[in-house]
């Protein structure tokens, strides 16, 4: 085990609110948009969720590390968070399955973190501030440097990142002879999103971030897959009019997450920046087509905005978010093509959403009237 001394740290918020703790992970300095997530565990698969690139993570839960980290256990194929801020930082770990302590994961990938601090009041402050940005640093004692370096952080609005966390080549997941084939947009896409198409029987080619419709269409597939990811949808044109041609060629079509916001953009419906976000494993959703509730695992800090799914004329609600009646699923009226904001995967979190993938299944084989 890496030899680990508690050096004083400072999260600095771009609001001025300043909070002391002690060092976790790298000696070092790390900026980006502060946000919270309520899960009680999941803690490696929220580290390494590309939907978070960008973004200093803070976890509600009390205990951070005690599981240890486990190679099986990831989202991608390194942490996407940019920070970490926690209470209880531990570095002994009781499952013996696990191959590494917390402090040597984040040492061996360059993570800066900070631990020792009162997350409660911590996350009081950005439910009633909002999101915002801010700096961790081991290193840095001078409050003016940070705060300068702090003001150059760009704010995550408008900021166009699935580029960055995309696959470049693209790669295979699954048999070569199941039953179905799926295109998938990888904008930060998920590895259990990936287990949970191979688990029904389908191949997946998966597409760098900027890749043409008709770059995808030649390999055949008999659906398409737009991904989660991170980053403002309003900034993606590219990809934004690539889902406007999967739908113009009438082809099945299923988005999780930010594939959910870039199905809405693409039907003429804006996206909004929202005040915190939802990012946890027990937020409630009603499917209004089946009359049925289901606990959901979500990430997101942007949204459909509501009152224009309800004036359009090419989408209908399928979801809705029951703690705020935000939109969390829609489908496009006329099309093969359906989306929600939620992440149906659930890794971490609850199972009741996989339905969602064998929706998409029998809508590809033509068994799923709409």
């Amino acid at each position: 085990m890496t030899n680990y001394t508690k050096l004083p740290a400072i999260l600095l918020l771009a609001d001025g609110t300043v909070y002391y703790g002690k060092a976790a992970g790298k000696i070092g300095t790390t900026t980006g948009e502060i946000c919270f997530n309520t899960g009680m565990t999941g803690y490696q698969e929220i580290f390494t969720d590309p939907s978070y690139f960008g973004q200093i993570m803070v976890t509600t839960n009390a205990h951070i590390g005690n599981y240890g980290i486990h190679k099986d256990e990831t989202e991608s194929d390194s942490i996407k968070i940019a920070g970490l801020v926690c209470k209880n930082y531990n570095i002994g770990f009781s499952r013996k399955e696990a191959s590494e302590s917390i402090q040597d994961y984040f040492q061996n990938e360059n993570i800066v973190g900070i631990s020792d601090i009162d997350t409660r009041s911590l996350v009081r402050h950005i439910r009633n501030k909002g999101a915002m940005n801010g700096i961790i640093s081991s290193e840095i004692t001078d409050l003016d440097e940070l705060k300068a370096k702090l003001a150059k952080v760009p704010s995550m609005d408008g900021l166009e990142l699935s580029s960055q966390v995309s696959t470049k080549e693209a790669y295979f997941y699954g048999s070569p002879d199941a039953s179905l084939k799926i295109a998938a947009l990888d904008l930060g896409i998920k590895k259990n999103i990936l287990r949970n198409f191979d688990a029904r029987d389908i191949y997946i080619q998966v597409f760098p971030a900027r890749t043409t419709f008709a770059e995808m269409d030649s390999w055949g597939a008999d659906g398409y897959f737009i991904s989660n990811g991170p980053g403002d949808p309003s900034a993606m044109p590219y990809a934004i009019e690539t889902v406007r041609e999967i739908l113009a060629a009438d082809k099945p079509l299923f988005g999780i997450c930010l594939g959910h916001q870039l199905l809405a953009e693409a039907n003429g419906i804006g996206t909004m920046k929202m005040f915190n976000g939802h990012r946890g494993l027990n937020h409630p959703v009603k499917n209004i087509i089946k009359n049925h509730c289901e606990v959901t695992s979500q990430n997101h800090g942007f949204g459909v905005i509501p009152d224009e799914v309800r004036k359009s004329e090419k989408v209908e609600i399928t979801h809705v978010n029951l703690n705020d009646q935000s939109i969390e699923g829609i489908r496009v009226k006329g099309k093969k093509a359906f989306s929600v904001q939620y992440h149906p995967e659930s890794s971490p979190g609850p199972h009741d959403s996989r339905y969602l993938f064998d929706d998409f299944v029998d809508m590809i084989k033509g068994e799923l009237a709409w």
